[in-house]
């Protein structure tokens, strides 16, 4: 049995936000510390479930997550489709609740999706500073600025800040002082858009 609790959010920072709290009654139903919500194929299932609920409401899935902020939290990014840099996602706190709703029942429907125990479940635009995760990301947003962290050195270091080329196969290319840098795909830990004012 469970006992949820809605949040309303609506943050200054170019974020959109609404938050849905579910605590979880019976103590055993605690998630695992143990358990990685994160793994790659148990994210693919995840973005399975939710990609089709975006959809369904004109909307794309960005990217979802689970991190552990005082207990899991389910982070689900979405942006209308042909959304760029300059518009921001064009999305609204009606779109982010209409999203959740939906979404908190296909969770609780879903099978082995979702960790057991309580969970946060939080739904909202990727705000101007917008990640940038998959190589159609890369591509879409070719001649934007971007900041770009890699888990191991390239070239010499880790991050980097530039006007962001393309993408060539797998690897993410970005001009930087002049001096042109490809990454693979794989190695980069973070990226995101750079709104200048």
């Amino acid at each position: 049995m469970w006992v949820r609790l809605f949040l309303s959010l609506f943050s200054t920072d170019g974020r959109t936000t609404l938050s849905r709290v579910g605590f979880a009654l019976n103590s055993f139903a605690m998630a695992s510390q143990s358990e990685n919500p994160n793994e790659n194929g148990r994210l693919a299932q995840l973005r399975q479930v939710i990609a089709p609920i975006c959809a369904a409401h004109g909307l794309s899935l960005v990217d979802a997550r689970f991190s552990n902020e005082h207990g899991f939290v389910l982070k689900v990014l979405i942006e209308r489709p042909g959304a760029d840099a300059k518009t921001g996602a064009q999305i609204s706190l009606d779109d982010c609740q209409h999203v959740s709703r939906d979404l908190s029942t296909a969770l609780d429907e879903a099978e082995g999706v979702a960790p057991q125990g309580a969970y946060r479940l939080e739904v909202g635009s990727p705000g101007l500073d917008r990640p940038l995760f998959s190589l159609s990301d890369f591509a879409r947003f070719a001649g934007e600025t971007v900041r770009v962290q890699t888990y191991g050195k390239v070239a010499g270091r880790r991050r980097f800040s530039g006007k962001l080329l393309g993408v060539d196969g797998e690897l993410v290319k970005l001009e930087q002082d002049g001096e042109l840098i490809s990454i693979q795909h794989h190695e980069i830990a973070k990226a995101n858009l750079v709104y200048r004012f």
